[in-house]
């Protein structure tokens, strides 16, 4: 019974045109929301970088001051009476 309305539907025209349609429309919704969740993953690796970014220039400043700063006392002395700070 099953199988005679499967071969039924199968085999008409409208019915094998509905699912040509119904497939394409299914693959076109596939493909959309995987273009979605992959623009949401360049989102995020984007917003990932930029912090990586202003944390690598936060230290590169930190170790640019370190490099600059008096070695020991005397130095520090020195700096101060020439107001190099």
């Amino acid at each position: 019974m099953i199988g005679g309305l499967l071969a039924a539907l199968v085999g008409s025209a409208c019915a094998r045109a509905m699912l040509r349609y119904g497939v394409t429309a299914i693959a076109i919704l596939l493909f959309l929301l995987a273009l979605r969740r992959s623009g949401e993953r360049v989102g995020r690796l984007a917003e990932r970088l930029d912090t990586r970014e202003k944390a690598n220039e936060v230290q590169r400043t930190m170790l640019e001051a370190a490099a600059r700063r008096p070695r020991n006392r005397d130095e520090l002395v020195d700096r101060l009476r020439d107001g190099g700070f």
